[in-house]
């Protein structure tokens, strides 16, 4: 253990001791995950640039992603997408399912998402109580994403103790082509194709793709087949001055192969567990979306971005009982942009709010072999959600910044049960989140910050209605304090982003699976702490010979979670989340337009299965190899090549309380070697 650890920490002394002496002759590169704020790449887009300036207003962790850095790769979730990020784990369980935390948020959440709020275009993008679907989301339809880690979410009202994942969509103005046409296939017979078209009349520009994909998937009883419709039509009325309808909707079919024990995933990962074959177990989502937005400036000092927007699920889930829903969201969301001066010093304002209304209408049956028997529940879950938020900057000095700001929050949950009036209830919750920081910047652009920030988060209807209890689960708020100080920038060939942080959790909101089948069973921890330390850094090499830039990309999580005070689990370790986890990749680009990217995933501990600390999922060593060729016609072939050693290694788990007791059929198998080829065209 020491051995691999003093190993990746070479790695990254070696970056930062070697790159000065390589500064002349090298050419700058931006890493997708670093905030520069000084000289703009020219070969980064502008839009890319523009955000990246803007986030590095906020004292705390965000990060940049922009489509370029996955668009050549067979891209299917955040597994993909947010795999250069420090801070996230982002670990697939099949199709487009993975777990999503940042800083340990949602660390038990067994089964899609909560803890980070993910939004679309600063629009939320989850259920009125919080509760998100992956598959909701088309990565292809997105133009960059940012990343505002920990409790870094006030710019969009939250106070998650994730933070929060903003897909910034693709518009007319700002796709890089007229039409695009992309085919891609490969392993678990894979296909998948996607035509989208960009246009501009004067005032008005359109974007519109459509995309379908069929998988078996690499264990049984994975099969997954999805349709998207995605358009986005947009008005200016001048600089800063536009109105924006966005209309998406998706068609998903996902069987689901179930979890395994350890012997099984490592053994026979290829396997599905026998209930989900029993109950043909699935998740069948339709959603269609509609958002009207705007940006408008509105005076020389002040700009107003808000937006109306309502979304349909209707969801068919097949598993320990039927599931069956169909649920309706509406919401709008404002917030004002202001620059000046206050007392001769420069200062600026961000204000707004956030409010979001919905209703699921859910029926469950008994399972009979995946169609639905006789009715057990029928219920109506209506919840609301509201979020007033403010924060300012003011410069003491040309280069130091004091921040301020903070949100009212309040949650509402009113739950009726249509065949026993005995578990009707409701919950209502008030809170306010502040938030101090500083932020001092460099003359040459690199950034040192500090904040402390309350994040609040209620509990989702997953965790309040849980059978056979009557009326609510008495699960209260997550109530966190969390303390974070990083640096960020660019000095010659080097880019960093580093940060620690500490958050002292109260009521932690915690899951455990309760049965091979049942999803997990929630209730609040006493105390706990997640602290730790995430590292990005870039070096970009000199000219290789032929000619050509390599750029190394690192990133390393140390992640320490314990409980701090608890009956019966007190000085114990957190599972789910590895304590070390580190990834690299190397990308060569040549003038002819050819690029090779050799990447490592390294998960240097084992992982604690339980709260009980008795079992351990092994880390793991998985290579992959991206490459391809930009011809000067507009043409891209690529190849994307996964786990080359065919390593047999678990990727996902489901935390239980006691590996001696309970049931530990809660591992998924991560993928084997696979290959898959695409051409993306642009003319």
């Amino acid at each position: 253990m020491k051995s691999r650890l003093l190993a990746a920490t070479s790695v990254v002394a070696l970056a930062c001791v070697a790159s000065p002496t390589l500064a002349q002759g090298a050419t700058e590169i931006t890493v997708d995950s670093i905030i520069v704020t000084g000289t703009r790449n020219p070969d980064e887009p502008p839009v890319v640039a523009e955000a990246r300036t803007r986030l590095s207003r906020t004292p705390g962790a965000v990060s940049v992603v922009a489509a370029e850095t996955f668009e050549d790769r067979f891209a299917q979730g955040f597994y993909d997408t947010l795999r250069n990020v420090p801070g996230v784990l982002a670990q697939k369980r099949y199709g487009e399912e993975a777990r999503l935390s940042i800083r340990g948020s949602g660390i038990a959440q067994g089964f899609h998402q909560r803890g980070v709020l993910f939004a679309q275009d600063g629009v939320p993008f989850a259920d009125a109580d919080g509760f998100s679907d992956f598959q909701a989301i088309d990565v292809l339809s997105a133009r960059y994403i940012e990343v505002y880690k920990g409790a870094n979410t006030l710019r969009f009202g939250g106070a998650q103790l994730g933070g929060a994942v903003n897909i910034v969509s693709v518009t007319g103005r700002t796709a890089p082509f007229d039409n695009q046409l992309r085919v891609e296939g490969g392993s678990f017979d894979s296909y998948r194709a996607q035509f989208a078209m960009a246009r501009q009349w004067g005032d008005w520009d359109l974007y519109a793709a459509v995309s379908g994909m069929q998988s078996d998937g690499y264990r049984d009883h994975a099969e997954q087949s999805q349709g998207r419709l995605t358009l986005n039509l947009g008005r200016s009325f001048g600089e800063d001055r536009e109105v924006r309808l966005v209309f998406q909707a998706s068609d998903i079919q996902q069987d689901l192969p179930g979890a395994l024990t350890l012997t099984q995933a490592l053994n026979i990962p290829e396997m599905a567990s026998a209930s989900a074959l029993a109950g043909d177990q699935a998740r069948d989502l339709t959603v269609k979306r509609l958002t009207l937005q705007t940006r408008w400036r509105l005076g020389d000092s002040t700009v107003f971005e808000g937006a109306v927007w309502g979304w349909q699920k209707d969801l068919w889930h097949p598993i320990f009982q039927v599931l069956q829903s169909d649920s309706h969201t509406t919401g709008l969301f404002g917030r004002f942009d202001w620059t000046g001066e206050v007392g001769g010093m420069k200062a600026d304002l961000f204000y707004g709010l956030s409010y979001r209304d919905g209703q699921v209408d859910v029926q469950r049956y008994i399972n009979t072999g995946g169609l639905p028997g006789a009715i057990t529940a029928d219920g109506v879950q209506d919840a609301t959600g509201l979020d007033v938020f403010a924060e300012g900057r003011l410069f003491v000095t040309d280069r130091l910044a004091l921040v301020a700001g903070g949100s009212y929050g309040r949650a509402t949950r009113d739950y009726v049960d249509r065949r026993n009036a005995a578990n009707n209830d409701g919950a209502t919750w008030d809170w306010f989140s502040p938030r101090f920081g500083l932020l001092w910047e460099s003359e040459d652009g690199g950034q040192v910050y500090a904040n402390v920030t309350r994040s609040v988060e209620p509990p989702t209807y997953g965790a309040l209605v849980q059978a056979p209890l009557t009326g609510f689960t008495p699960v209260d708020i997550q109530d966190a304090w969390t303390v974070e100080i990083g640096t960020r920038g660019r000095r010659g060939t080097l880019a960093w982003d580093v940060t620690v942080y500490r958050s002292r959790i109260d009521g932690e909101i915690l899951n455990y699976i309760v049965g091979p089948d049942i999803p997990a069973a929630t209730f609040n921890g006493d105390r706990t702490i997640h602290q730790g330390l995430e590292a990005g850094l870039e070096w970009t090499l000199p000219i290789t010979p032929g000619g050509g830039t390599a750029v190394l990309r690192q990133t390393y999580n140390y992640n320490d979670f314990c409980f701090d005070q608890d009956v019966l689990w007190e000085g114990n370790r957190l599972p789910v989340v590895p304590e070390h986890q580190y990834r690299a990749e190397l990308t060569w680009w040549h003038p002819s337009g050819l690029f090779v990217t050799p990447t490592v995933e390294w998960r240097i501990s084992d992982v604690w299965v339980d709260y009980a600390n008795t079992l351990e999922a092994p880390g793991f060593t998985v290579w992959g190899l991206n490459g391809g060729w930009d011809f000067d016609n507009g043409t891209t072939l690529f190849v994307d090549a996964r786990n080359l050693a065919d390593e047999r290694y678990v990727s996902e788990i489901s935390a239980v309380t006691d590996a001696h007791t309970a049931s530990t059929a809660v591992f998924m198998p991560g993928e084997g070697r696979s290959l898959f080829v695409g051409l993306r065209l642009n003319y």
